[in-house]
C-alpha cells in the first residue's frame, strides 16, 4: 500500500469516531499525477449530496507531460461507496458537529486509488491541549523508567 498524501492534522484537530475506506473517481491524467505522488488534502472535506458522497478541496496539479487533457485541481471529486453506507453516513452527518474528514490517499495492491475517510467530531481548543499535556508526561514518565531500568 503506497501513502501517496496523509492529512496529519486531521488525527489532531478532530476526534475519529469511525473509519472507512471509499474509491474515488478521477478523470484524464489525475491517476498519473498521483503516481509522481503530488497530492493535497489537508483543506479537504466530504458531504453527502442526493445520497451521493464527495469530495471537496482535494488538491491534484495537472501532470506536466499532459498534452490536451487539463482538469481543474480543486474540483469536486465523487467517492465510490455502497449504498448502505451512504445512509449510515447520511444518519451521522446530520448530527450537530460531525463531519467527514480524509485522513490517506493511496493506492491498494489492485492499484486502484482509494481515500480512507473518517466520520469526525471537533476537538476543542482544552482538549487538543489536555492531550499534549498527558503526551508530555506520558513521555516523561517512559524516560524515567528508562533511566531507572538501566542501574
Amino acid at each position: 500500500m503506497k501513502a501517496v498524501a496523509t492529512n496529519r492534522k486531521a488525527r489532531r484537530d478532530y476526534a475519529i469516531s469511525d473509519v472507512f475506506e471509499a474509491g474515488i473517481e478521477l478523470k484524464g491524467n489525475e491517476v498519473k499525477s498521483l503516481r509522481t505522488r503530488s497530492c493535497s488534502i489537508d483543506d479537504s472535506f466530504g458531504r453527502v449530496e442526493r445520497e451521493e458522497l464527495f469530495l471537496y478541496n482535494m488538491h491534484i496539479p495537472e501532470f506536466e507531460k499532459s498534452s490536451f487533457f487539463k482538469t481543474d485541481t480543486k474540483r469536486t471529486r465523487k467517492l465510490l461507496i455502497h449504498r448502505r453506507e451512504v445512509k449510515k453516513l447520511i444518519g451521522m452527518t446530520s448530527q450537530k458537529g460531525f463531519t467527514l474528514v480524509p485522513l490517506k490517499v493511496y493506492f491498494n495492491e489492485r492499484g486502484m486509488v482509494k481515500v480512507e475517510m473518517a466520520l469526525a467530531k471537533g476537538k476543542h481548543v482544552f482538549d487538543k491541549r489536555k492531550k499534549i499535556k498527558d503526551d508530555i508526561v506520558k513521555r516523561e514518565s517512559e524516560r524515567a523508567m528508562k533511566r531507572f531500568n538501566r542501574r
